[in-house]
């Protein structure tokens, strides 16, 4: 063959490559182009339903500032998102239509839902999920939300302290940030913001989480102190405003003799008070079929060198449970006398 010939062949082939429907690298390029889109027009209708929630509307600088895009590409995603009856504008404006408004709230929800299954059954960091379930929740139609949920038992909340809304349904209130409080007053967390990453970071560094009770200690000009349990912990005036809490709700897990089943100390007697709200779905299932139970006595019995995991003797069994786990069982420690007692009567 003439060099003509192979120059020709080859020619053909890196077309072929190129311009083969479907699998060609041109074909796969659109198909990230397309998916790349539609990823910024539901992201804007995310910002749009929470600014709806705050009692704004959107406006083009904050949706540009959300999607970090240019003036001409944002322009772009909310024309498509216009021409497909899910935004309006007025006055440089935008608000969510009603099939806009339904469809944020389902990203909403298919975020949560998958934040809570990889915090609790593929076991990713905490400071992982948020990203992991940004990417993946584009992906998940209405009806493969319903099944995760199933899967897991229809939990109530996220693994950020956040509702999750059943299809349809509004979301609650995430209470105020903690910056609002004083010095003697006591609350819960109800929810940890998880952007940006880096405060984010620092909070779960500190062992804040959803549902823990709380007093203000100390309001200093750098940091709060406060006594989470049955520790001190020091927030930076920098990140509390990262922390939404509400008054405390009364129930029998505010007393301020309850601490983590984690960090109760070896051989102490304990009584389960409650799980906590954040331990939903499946874990939260294990754990009760185990035993762990309101009104049920226990005591760690046995730990590794480094701490994780620890035995516990529940219903005159010895089970293993990692800090994790351990961590969402609220007790209240019983005085030795008391235990010793039972210990006889037994």
């Amino acid at each position: 063959m003439t060099g003509l010939v192979w120059w020709t062949i080859a020619v053909a082939v890196v077309l072929l490559v190129a311009l083969w429907p479907r699998h060609g690298v041109l074909a796969r390029a659109q198909a990230r182009a397309a998916s790349r889109a539609r990823e910024q027009g539901e992201n804007a209708l995310k910002h749009l339903l929470q600014e709806a929630q705050a009692g704004r509307s959107g406006s083009f600088a904050s949706l540009k500032g959300t999607l970090r895009l240019g003036d001409r590409g944002l322009l772009r995603v909310m024309e498509r998102m216009r021409a497909g009856g899910l935004t309006a504008s007025e006055g440089g404006r935008y608000r969510l239509t009603d099939a806009g408004e339904q469809r944020a709230r389902h990203l909403v929800r298919a975020h949560r839902l998958l934040e809570r299954y990889l915090a609790d059954e593929a076991r990713l960091p905490l400071t992982a999920v948020h990203r992991v379930a940004e990417r993946l929740e584009h992906h998940l139609t209405e009806a493969d939300a319903e099944r995760l949920s199933a899967s897991m038992g229809h939990p109530e909340r996220d693994p950020h302290g956040d509702p999750i809304p059943f299809a349809g349904e509004g979301l609650d209130d995430q209470g105020e940030p903690i910056t609002h409080w004083s010095v003697g007053q006591q609350g819960r967390i109800v929810h940890l913001e998880d952007e940006p990453a880096a405060t984010f970071s620092a909070l779960v560094h500190l062992g804040l989480q959803p549902a823990q009770a709380f007093t203000v200690i100390e309001v200093a000009p750098h940091a709060l102190r406060l006594r989470i349990e049955d520790r001190d912990v020091a927030l930076p005036l920098e990140h509390a405003g990262n922390v939404f809490v509400t008054p405390l709700d009364g129930d029998t897990s505010d007393a301020a003799d309850v601490l983590r089943l984690s960090a109760l100390p070896l051989d102490q007697e304990a009584e389960i008070v409650s799980l906590s709200p954040t331990c939903q779905g499946l874990t939260r299932r294990r754990l009760l079929d185990l035993g762990f139970t309101p009104g049920t006595r226990l005591r760690p019995v046995l730990e590794t060198f480094a701490g994780d995991p620890r035995a516990y003797r529940v219903r005159g069994t010895t089970i293993a449970l990692r800090v994790d786990q351990s961590s969402v069982v609220i007790v209240r420690p019983v005085p030795a006398v008391a235990a010793a007692e039972r210990r006889q009567q037994a």
